[in-house]
């Protein structure tokens, strides 16, 4: 079984901050290929998120967050 995740933590606070994907990327060494996998809320590895965490000075929480099994993302 497969976790869901959701990274719309991390989009929100972006707006918050003025940031594009584009600053993102640049500010925690991402490629694009990985800005494309956190907009699909897919995959990516904890050294990832450990390093917007560090980019951003924010705590892993404020950027995401674990959807339970039974719970329907709306978009």
């Amino acid at each position: 079984m497969c976790t869901a995740v959701s990274y719309k933590k991390l989009f929100k606070l972006m707006i918050d901050l003025d940031m594009k994907k584009k600053d993102l990327q640049q500010v925690a060494g991402l490629s694009p290929a990985t800005i494309t996998k956190l907009g699909n809320n897919s995959y990516v590895s904890m050294e990832v998120l450990v390093k917007i965490c560090h980019a951003l000075r924010v705590d892993i929480s404020d950027i995401m967050e674990i959807i339970p099994p039974d719970h329907t993302i709306m978009e």
